[in-house]
């Protein structure tokens, strides 16, 4: 039996589900600004629908929509209307462990948050990219279009501000989704 082919409708609900709210929080980091990345994460999605068409397959998925946020937010970032300040963190910390240990990685959450947002957006994009997003660096490459040797060059100099910043012997930990450590 020939195995029916997802319409173009449902295959961009697929992605809706499995990549919105990546999507958002990537662009939340980016922006600063939670209703902002609302409405870019909205421009970003219709962006994807219009031209899934002709999304060729040269990388994946994933980069390929990351590319068009990261795209929209540079666009936004160069606009007027950037002037707005990140109100507190929304990551939340979750564990079984005592309240005051809860309260103090969720400090430390929220200070690396506040420092990685200060970063200049070309630092900015490449930490969130990498660790938050969990992209390697070949496919953060291909995202912000730059070479691999520019990533890791942007990585390392993003990292030694935040070191700077944080404390050079203070202990501070990435988020990330997976162990890769590309």
């Amino acid at each position: 039996m020939e195995k029916l082919q997802p319409t173009e409708d449902a295959a961009f609900e697929q992605i809706m589900r499995e990549y919105g709210t990546r999507v958002l929080r990537l662009v939340t980091f980016l922006v600063k600004e939670r209703n902002d990345a609302e409405d870019i994460t909205q421009d970003v999605f219709v962006k994807v629908y219009r031209n899934l068409p002709r999304f060729r397959g040269q990388s994946t998925l994933q980069t390929w929509i990351y590319r068009i946020a990261v795209n929209e937010c540079k666009g936004y970032l160069r606009s007027w209307a950037f002037r707005k300040i990140w109100p507190g963190s929304w990551i939340k910390a979750g564990s079984d462990a005592s309240t005051e240990h809860v309260v103090m990685k969720q400090y430390e959450r929220d200070e690396l948050v506040e420092q990685v947002q200060s970063l200049p957006p070309m630092y900015r994009q490449v930490i969130v990219l990498h660790y938050y997003a969990d992209l390697s660096i070949a496919e953060v490459a291909n995202v912000l279009s730059v070479s691999e040797g520019s990533v890791r060059t942007r990585l390392h100099r993003a990292r030694q501000q935040l070191k700077k910043r944080m404390g050079e012997g203070r202990e501070w930990e990435w988020t990330r989704t997976s162990g890769s450590n590309n």
